[in-house]
């Protein structure tokens, strides 16, 4: 048996996991509603229990000491075990219940057309699907996963309490209808397009980033409508109104029946460019549940039959 003078105080522990986590004690109190007082109270108790300093105040918050780091992940991991284990037997059945929300942009033009493959085969599993542009928060419990398109300058923003698995990382390129293209003066680099009509979702990040990979400099800001949405940038380039920046898992059979062309230089082609990736994020206690490992494994293979039959 554990020494039970070795075992701290549980509330002390879980003030101090969650300032550790979130880096403040006022987040920390926020999120365990209680008075940030207590808070700072919890963890002067433990750091007197444990006889070490386990957290130094920094200008923007609380950060963790060597030590403290340490005790953080076992602590954290072992209030996660708790969890899981009580978690399984309050809810059974709930493990089957899988609430999964996504990017507009990726469930309308791919997830959509196969998720029904996914309810039929898991006819056990209660699916709650939710197309959304927001993230969740992911300290609450409304949903089991999420699906983001995660760029390279937005990964370091994730929160520290969840796990994430990339399933597709697509090279992206530049399409138009055949009329837009049509009406293009002679591209002979891709300094050419910063002329054209180009077409944005919520920023002009990605047009930025893409006319750099080419070795071309592009001015602060970037003219083009801004549509939001993945499939009504998509819908604004068939339509004629400009080029728009895709990927082979959007464009479902736009490039095979002609809807849309690839826009490439006169000679040679553009140096291709990957964003980020299609990423399936969980929480952590919820990340070995049977609904979301199933699913966490349906989309894997799925995404790998498909890029095979691209290859």
């Amino acid at each position: 048996m554990t020494d039970r003078k070795l075992l701290p105080p549980l509330v002390a522990l879980r003030a101090f996991e969650a300032v550790g986590r979130l880096g403040g004690i006022r987040r920390a109190a926020k999120e365990l509603m209680i008075d940030h007082a207590v808070v700072s109270r919890h963890i002067r108790s433990l750091e007197g229990w444990v006889g070490t300093q386990l957290l130094v105040r920094t200008g923007a918050g609380y950060t963790l000491t060597d030590a403290g780091e340490i005790y953080h992940h076992q602590i954290y991991g072992a209030l996660n075990a708790i969890a899981e284990a009580t978690g399984a037997l309050m809810q059974g059945a709930e493990d089957l219940k899988l609430r999964i929300q996504c990017i507009p942009g990726f469930a309308s033009l791919w997830l959509s057309d196969r998720l029904g493959d996914f309810i039929s085969g898991n006819r056990d599993i209660d699916v709650e699907f939710q197309p959304t542009d927001q993230s969740p928060d992911f300290r609450g419990k409304d949903v089991d996963g999420d699906i983001r398109y995660l760029r390279k300058w937005e990964e370091e923003a994730l929160p520290r309490i969840v796990h994430c698995f990339e399933f597709a990382r697509p090279y992206v390129f530049p399409v138009a209808s055949p009329d837009c293209a049509a009406q293009l003066p002679d591209i002979t680099s891709a300094a050419d397009l910063l002329t054209a009509p180009l077409l944005h979702e919520d920023n002009d990040l990605e047009w930025q980033a893409w006319f750099q990979k080419q070795g071309v400099e592009p001015p602060e800001r970037l003219t083009g409508s801004r549509l939001w949405h993945a499939h009504l940038t998509l819908k604004a380039a068939r339509q004629g109104h400009g080029i728009a920046l895709a990927n082979p898992l959007l464009l479902r059979d736009d490039l095979q029946e002609g809807r849309l062309v690839m826009i490439q230089p006169k000679e040679g082609v553009f140096e291709p460019v990957s964003f980020g990736g299609y990423t399936f994020i969980a929480r952590e206690d919820r990340w070995n549940a049977p609904a979301t490992v199933r699913f966490r494994r349906w989309l894997q293979t799925t995404m790998a039959a498909e890029e095979k039959a691209l290859a």
